[in-house]
């Protein structure tokens, strides 16, 4: 399947892109799979999303499974606290049984509800406290400490208060550690494309020893050990080739999706598949000294660096906190000073309880919960809550070409044969030499003449000839197919009006086939990697939403560049390896724009990484939808543009909740406080509780708006 490898240097992805669709990292490429009829190691991936631990901000510590856990229960707790609480029956005028304990119901469960699903919020707080960054951890640990005081203060009758917020307290609860499990699943696992980094490593190695071969660990081997790969399996480690000659699919570090030939003297490196042969490798690096690890570090990194963005909810809670703190002090120094002791505990309780408004824990978690569910109607899988928010600032999204803009795969472009009259069995001829063969190339040959009717003579004697081509039986006449090696191997020369055509061709950096007959020319067919019909719309769309459109990509310049005049791009990186296109992100950042990458393969983990959006094609591999923050189910470039749409209009919705939720404060707080008790206008703690929970119903029917958001790849202009 091998066989057309060293046709051109065109830089096609069918083989990569085909293994991509298989979402198997660590399996070999279609082509090398095809050829060595085998299998390399599985991926490992990890898929606990209900135990994501994160690192950074408020929820370090936290695991999706925790929030979850502790919710259902406080929620069942919570029942009976508003059920029997005093001050929610007066509110609904209703009268809970009496029995002997009943009145004991809200403390208690009140109690273990601020002691159970409350803790996270009070470790939290301290740490907010500790690092002088107060936020909505500490917001919400003031606000129940508050009223988890206040309300034993009540139930056991001390100076006489009229405090009893247990159903507060426990709604207040529950409603924070909802939005925090909706907030928590909305994170992408930073974790998870490392792992899926290491898990293109196979577990074991065949070493090579004086009394034959062992299998043994991967950890175990050192610097000058030889190694036996076979076809169809993965570099344990990196090395130089010792022995034998195999087509290497090294699409996932370099970015060429082609294979390369590898023979003696030449080096290779970890994780990359030899596809048709058995090579013999010296290693030379193993562990973090491998090319791999060094992507490792690169997408750690990069993840680290974007990970340290505040959430806007965050900005709010910390203004709120001051806000409330401030109030609080002035509103019991002022009734203290008015010499009403007792009016100014109520009045500052009541103040630091309504503080905290529910629609504030919920503003931004239902916004993103309901933009991540219309997202993925559309397609777009939205991994990581900050894309939301930035995808709406971005200046300049960087397109991966292979399998993003282009299909990934080789198509027929032209014909030409020395004869012009003879175009039509110029290719027949050429596809029927081809149809015994599995390789991409072959398979666009002769798709591209059944697509045209023409009728195919029947091929015996198939012959692949690895690095070269192919040679067949048609009509008792031996024909080879073949590219440049082939030619040069025969010692043919191209005719002079063959080679007018073929040069302009390779220019554009197709790959040419030549079809040969005995020592004679017959003509060649040139192959392109396809361009996606979307990616036109795609590239317009953008453009005429202000935002520049750019192309990266490891191919050769002439074959970027024929694409970005396709396709009118503004700017285009050609000839980039793993660690520039990383860098190439780095330098459209430096010039102070924002940047949306779009990728699909390993070699683009970094960049999607560094990014302020990394959006990966679902067609492309784990690492690259793990190192993203949102994943495209298909392979239409149209749904970034629903990201953008979305994005825009959840920002929007996120504003006007955040605007409601801390305008009910900025309103409320002083009233609770008591500025208008001269006028007889003073907020209860029972009116505040009941403003409160209105708040989080508009907040939630607001959220509820973005449902009109239609997002229709096929409407996109």
């Amino acid at each position: 399947m091998e066989e057309h490898t060293s046709h051109s240097a065109l830089q096609m992805g069918a083989a990569e892109h085909a293994e991509h669709a298989a979402a198997d990292v660590s399996a070999p490429t279609a082509a090398g799979a095809a050829a060595s009829h085998g299998h390399g190691p599985h991926s490992g991936r990890d898929t606990h999303d209900d135990h994501m631990v994160h690192a950074h901000g408020q929820h370090a510590g936290h695991s999706t499974a925790m929030f979850k856990n502790r919710f259902w229960l406080t929620l069942a707790l919570a029942v009976p606290v508003v059920y029997f609480s005093p001050m929610f029956a007066h509110l609904l005028g209703y009268m809970p049984p009496e029995f002997p304990g009943s009145a004991w119901i809200p403390p208690v469960l009140g109690t273990a509800i601020f002691v159970y699903g409350g803790m996270p919020f009070l470790k939290g707080g301290l740490n907010e406290l500790k690092t002088r960054q107060p936020g909505m951890m500490l917001l919400i640990g003031m606000a129940i400490s508050v009223a988890f005081v206040a309300s034993w203060v009540t139930s056991l009758g001390i100076g006489g208060f009229d405090l009893d917020f247990w159903w507060e307290l426990a709604l207040l609860v529950a409603i924070m550690l909802l939005g925090h499990w909706i907030e928590m699943r909305a994170l992408g696992s930073a974790r998870g494309a490392l792992d899926a980094l290491a898990a293109l490593l196979p577990d074991e190695a065949e070493r090579i020893t004086e009394a034959g071969t062992e299998t043994v660990s991967v950890a175990e081997l050192r610097a000058g050990d030889l190694v036996l790969v076979r076809s169809g399996a993965r570099m344990p480690a990196d090395g130089t080739v010792t022995d034998g000659t195999a087509e290497v699919d090294e699409s996932m570090i370099t970015g060429e999706s082609k294979t390369v030939t590898r023979s003696a003297g030449d080096a290779v490196v970890a994780g990359t598949v030899a596809t048709d042969n058995t090579v013999r490798v010296r290693v030379t690096a193993v562990g973090d000294d491998t090319a791999l690890a060094g992507i490792q570090r690169l997408v750690a990194e990069a993840q680290a660096s974007s990970s340290r963005a505040q959430a806007l909810a965050d900005r709010a809670a910390a203004f709120l906190f001051y806000f409330a703190a401030g109030a609080g002090v002035i509103t019991f120094i002022a009734w203290t000073l008015l010499g009403s002791v007792p009016d100014a505990v109520t009045r500052t309780v009541t103040v630091l309880v309504i503080a905290c408004p529910h629609a504030l824990g919920l503003a931004i978690p239902l916004v993103i919960a309901i933009s991540t569910e219309q997202a993925a109607r559309a397609g777009v899988l939205i991994k990581n809550r900050m894309a939301l928010e930035r995808m709406r600032t971005i200046d300049v999204v960087l397109f991966d070409k292979t399998g993003t803009l282009t299909k990934g795969e080789p198509e027929l472009k032209d014909a030409a044969a020395v004869e012009a009259a003879n175009r039509e069995e110029l290719l027949a001829l050429a596809a029927a030499v081809e149809s015994d063969s599995e390789h991409p190339v072959a398979r666009a040959v002769v798709r591209a003449a059944r697509q045209q009717g023409l009728s195919l003579p029947r091929a015996t004697d198939f012959t692949s000839m690895t690095g070269r081509g192919v040679r067949a039986t048609v009509d008792g006449r031996v024909l080879a197919v073949g590219g440049p090696a082939l030619l040069r191997e025969s010692g043919i020369t191209e005719p002079a009006e063959l080679a007018a055509s073929t040069r302009g061709w390779m220019d554009r950096g197709a790959a040419v086939l030549h079809v040969i007959d005995g020592d004679r020319i017959l003509g060649a067919v040139s192959l392109e990697d396809a361009v996606r019909d979307e990616s036109r719309q795609a590239v317009a769309a953008l453009q005429g939403r202000g935002i520049k459109v750019a192309m990266i990509t490891g191919d050769a310049r002439q074959v970027a560049a024929s694409v970005a005049a396709e396709l009118d791009i503004d700017e285009v990186f050609a000839e980039v390896l793993p660690a520039d296109k990383d860098k190439k992100v780095a330098e459209l950042q430096a010039r102070g724009l924002k940047v949306a990458m779009v990728g699909d393969g390993v070699n683009d983990s970094p960049a999607l990484a560094r990014a302020e959006v990394g959006i990966a094609i679902g067609a492309g591999t784990d690492v690259a939808m793990e190192s993203a923050g949102v994943v495209l189910a298909g392979n239409d470039p149209r749904a970034v543009l629903s990201m953008v749409d979305l994005s825009r209009a959840s920002y929007r919705k996120m504003w006007q909740n955040l605007v409601w939720a801390t305008g009910y404060n900025v309103i409320s707080v002083p009233l609770a406080a008591g500025v208008l008790a001269f006028a007889g206008v003073v907020l209860s703690p029972a009116a505040g509780a009941v403003l409160m929970s209105a708040s989080t119903i508009v907040v939630a029917l607001n959220a509820q708006l973005l449902r009109r958001v239609k997002l229709n790849l096929s409407q996109v202009r």
